[in-house]
């Protein structure tokens, strides 16, 4: 089933409540890939991540927004972090809430991202890197039109571990 519409948009101070409520609906799936997302996650940490989003989008170091539906509701979150100016490159997150999973959520969000990004900034290079078994993400990456690079041995560290991780890489269109 797919989603009628989806829209990306930054944070707002009211958000708190709802991506707490998103995070801990989706705790199980989030937490295997998140290392953000662990057991005692409170929503004062909900909140001082939103502040954070806002200082940080202010001095252009990151862009981060919520994944909407057509009704406001919160579906999962997005965002552009560890830029790099100096290539002209950011690496490119989401999570999506367990019940709007399987919908085209992910993919539709990804793709406004990187549209967002290459009309507002001057990056050229967005980079998703993805833990090898993490099947789901490794599907949103895939059908957002992300080319698929390679394998980059013990690229991430979750849970005290080391693992391998996929690195997909969206590239500004040239124009010709």
């Amino acid at each position: 089933m797919g989603v009628d519409e989806v829209s990306i948009r930054p944070y707002r101070a009211g958000d708190a409540e709802e991506v707490f409520s998103a995070i801990q609906e989706s705790f199980d799936a989030l937490s295997a890939w998140m290392p953000w997302c662990h057991p005692g996650y409170s929503i004062e940490e909900a909140q001082t991540w939103i502040e954070h989003c806002g200082v940080a989008r202010a001095r252009g170091s990151e862009f981060h927004f919520v994944i909407e539906g057509s009704g406001g509701e919160i579906l999962g979150t997005c965002g552009l972090n560890q830029l790099r100016p100096e290539n002209r490159m950011a690496n490119l997150g989401y999570w999506v809430r367990s019940s709007a999973t399987g919908r085209g959520v992910a993919t539709r969000a990804v793709r406004e991202l990187a549209s967002f990004a290459f009309r507002e900034t001057d990056l050229v290079r967005l980079e998703i890197v993805i833990a090898i078994d993490n099947r789901a993400s490794l599907r949103v990456a895939e059908k957002s039109g992300a080319i698929r690079e390679g394998i980059a041995n013990q690229r991430v560290r979750l849970h005290g571990r080391s693992q391998d991780a996929v690195v997909f890489a969206l590239l500004r269109p040239v124009a010709l």
